[in-house]
């Protein structure tokens, strides 16, 4: 069913170092108690686990623990709920982000571009689709993190209406993740949001949180630096009369990635 106006819920959290129990504890306690009307909710990168090198110690399979226990919150949330998580699967380790469904079906994008300053290339497979999520009538393109950095991954040629970021962004680059969503907004003529981690990390990494919603125009409609839930009303009407009036998108250059 189509709807003009989309609620999403961003949960901005510390995660516990490696230990996916205690994460999906705290997690879905909060998303338990969120308002009733959403109907997004985004969790941060390896929303399990934190951004762990070691994905052997906290890998999942797509009909394990963390997948089920979506499906059921999704179903008793009747809201979509998207992050992502260390995947195994054909005997490769993915950072994969899931989208699950009000219904239990499951979409899901694994990572592009591997962060390179960190090893992630070493021991994660790389994506190699870009995926577009159909929900309530309304174009989503999820992407993680480092993908933030790579505007022709992002590049709007398929006229979405949403482009969501989950990661776990230090506090030491903080301020390109505020510039480069903000850029993203107004190049691609959409709604924007991001969703970041706080604490610091097993690596001794502190993260700042900086999640954020940012309309067509690169207005920020939502923003926040402590521990907690963020709420934005997206308007499909609003972001396509932009669109139409101003027409940036019609003049976008034509090129295939290789």
């Amino acid at each position: 069913m189509s709807q003009d106006k989309l609620k999403v819920a961003l949960i901005q959290t510390h995660l516990l170092w490696e230990n996916p129990k205690a994460n999906r504890k705290v997690l879905f306690e909060r998303i338990e108690g969120l308002e009733d009307d959403v109907d997004l909710i985004i969790l941060p990168e390896m929303f399990t686990s934190g951004f762990t090198m070691n994905p052997e110690k906290v890998a999942e399979d797509m009909g394990g623990t963390t997948i089920l226990a979506l499906k059921e919150l999704a179903s008793k949330k009747k809201a979509a709920i998207s992050g992502s998580l260390v995947v195994k699967d054909k005997n490769s380790y993915y950072n994969r982000l899931v989208f699950v469904y009000p219904s239990g079906s499951l979409g899901h994008y694994d990572k592009r571009h591997t962060f390179t300053l960190a090893g992630e290339d070493r021991v994660y497979g790389k994506g190699d689709e870009k995926t577009i999520i159909q929900y309530k009538g309304w174009k989503l393109c999820p992407q993680v993190c480092y993908d933030l950095r790579f505007p022709v991954w992002s590049r709007n040629t398929e006229d979405y209406d949403v482009l969501y970021y989950v990661a776990n962004w230090p506090e030491v680059r903080i301020g390109a993740w505020d510039t480069l969503l903000k850029a993203r907004a107004i190049e691609n003529m959409s709604y924007v949001m991001g969703v970041n981690r706080i604490g610091l990390d097993g690596n001794g990494y502190n993260h700042s949180g900086h999640s954020a919603v940012y309309d067509a125009l690169g207005n920020q409609l939502n923003y926040s630096e402590k521990e907690e839930v963020l709420y934005a009303v997206l308007t499909k009407s609003n972001s396509d009369k932009l669109r139409n009036k101003l027409r940036f998108l019609e003049d976008r250059d034509d090129f295939n990635l290789v």
